[in-house]
């Protein structure tokens, strides 16, 4: 093991690729290089981005781009944070793990339960989404094939690691094939070069680049910068490839150019392949420009690719809210079975209880979908924001405290600092201010305050009792 496998002569909680993992442990090795790289290249690319995009673009109009670009800049300063931590310290594993050294340990509590309750919320609505796509193929129940896409996936990240990269690399690759289709159609479409097409590149400012004013553009922001989240999800799944801080490194440095081709290119395609008012908002856009395009059956391919987009999402929301409530279970923050792992190193205990939350959700969307479902999604509404600023926080402190010690690896910065941490804060305060203040996602606001509320008023019961069981982290 390399010095760079350690922290302060601790091992990190993974065990070498060795055949059989060490009981309690993850097991390091267990995803490639290219499982890494699809799930860097498609932890950015959501159901939200195919479906999500047309109610953007009908609130901003052409202004969409500015929309996406503020918060895509926002997003990859973020991971330009939370890569400079990793690399610096490879071994803690999650960010839940920067917060507790940098912040202390009611942060690090904090910000890892609001992660796991965000991810467990996010896989019951993908699982809805998912069931809902293919109860309108069959005719069928919708919750039933909800469920069903929950036991398959869940059946995914219980049978190893390796399943789950696996799993987890087709499903991004039918995404990013979408999406890069679309992207080299599109631009010879826009061109004229494409039949029955025509030079269409002043779509783009039809009606006026900023025809709705420059306050949608805004509320733009508000909504995609929930798009973009997920990101962060390579920096958990490399704790268990053979080379963390390198896999790392290299997911941080393309986040901007992703986020520039599939999300602003994107975009930016789709006004001007239609004018932006006859783009639709309550369906896929894209759907729309496949048409345009000649492509038949265009409405039902994008459902497929939709339905591959959120069951890529339920796959590794699993695999991360289990990682996540597996790293609290190793500082005594929730229950100690959740560190239980299998003979392949996989903490099926944790996978099990992160199920618990989405099994109840789906029952509840069908059951009271105006009330208990739509108090889980909205109470975790803004908690991707709340994770964010706790992030910045934390690279901060620790940036600091690493330099002052002579210890910081500058093979990664964050630039400017800390002047661009600062002013990501500041930039996500004003978002989190917006939230509060739009009608449609005011609810989401205060609801997520009361999630944060309540694990507030919950730490200091749970440290009690970490106390009395002698539960002791990794030191600081």
């Amino acid at each position: 093991m390399t010095a760079e496998d350690t922290e302060d002569g601790h091992a990190p909680r993974t065990a070498e690729d060795s055949g059989t993992a060490v009981r309690g442990q993850l097991r390091r090795g267990a995803l490639r290089s290219r499982h890494l790289t699809m799930i860097a290249l498609g932890g950015i690319i959501g159901a939200s981005l195919f479906v999500g995009s047309g109610s953007v673009i009908a609130t901003a109009g052409p202004a969409a781009i500015v929309s996406y670009s503020i918060g895509g800049v926002l997003v990859a300063l973020v991971m330009r944070m939370l890569g400079e931590m990793a690399v610096a310290r490879p071994a803690l594993g999650s960010f839940m793990e920067y917060a507790r050294v940098a912040l202390g340990d009611r942060a690090g509590f904090v910000v890892g339960w609001l992660y796991w309750y965000f991810w467990v919320g996010v896989v019951a609505f993908e699982a809805v989404v998912g069931g809902r796509i293919i109860g309108g193929w069959t005719g069928g129940p919708a919750w039933v094939f909800a469920v069903g896409l929950m036991l398959l996936l869940t059946a995914s990240n219980l049978l190893s690691v390796r399943s789950f990269g696996e799993t987890e690399f087709w499903l991004a690759s039918i995404k990013i094939t979408t999406i890069v289709v679309f992207l080299v159609v599109g631009v010879l479409y826009v061109l004229g070069l494409l039949p029955d097409s025509r030079l269409s590149v002043s779509n783009i400012g039809y009606g006026g680049f900023f025809a709705q004013g420059a306050y949608p553009v805004l509320q733009g922001v508000v909504v995609v910068i929930f798009a973009y989240f997920g990101t962060e999800i390579v920096t958990m799944a490399a704790a268990e490839s053979r080379q963390p801080a390198r896999a790392i490194a290299r997911a941080t440095n393309t986040i901007v150019w992703r986020i520039l081709i599939f999300y602003v290119g994107s975009v930016a395609l789709l006004v001007m392949i239609t004018p932006w008012p006859d783009i639709p908002s309550t369906s896929s856009p894209y759907a729309t420009a496949f048409d345009r395009f000649g492509l038949p059956a265009a409405s039902t391919i994008i459902d497929a690719v939709v339905l591959s987009a959120a069951l890529s999402v339920l796959n590794s929301g699993l695999y991360t809210a289990s990682r996540m409530v597996y790293a609290l279970g190793g500082n005594g923050w929730a229950p100690a079975w959740a560190t239980d792992t299998t003979r392949r190193g996989v903490p099926w205990k944790a996978i099990l209880l992160s199920t618990v939350v989405g099994y109840f959700a789906i029952l509840m969307n069908y059951v009271s979908p105006d009330r208990v479902f739509a108090f889980i999604m909205n109470s975790a509404g803004a908690v991707a924001l709340f994770v964010y600023i706790i992030i910045a926080l934390s690279q901060i402190r620790l940036r600091n405290r690493l330099t002052r010690e002579g210890r910081f690896d500058t093979s990664l910065r964050m630039w400017l600092h800390p002047w661009l941490s600062v002013l990501s804060i500041a930039a996500i305060v004003a978002i989190l201010a917006t939230m509060g203040y739009m009608s449609d996602t005011r609810s989401q606001f205060y609801l997520s305050l009361v999630s944060v509320a309540v694990l507030l008023v919950a730490f200091p019961i749970v440290q009690r009792h970490r106390r009395r069981s002698r539960v002791s982290p990794y030191p600081r």
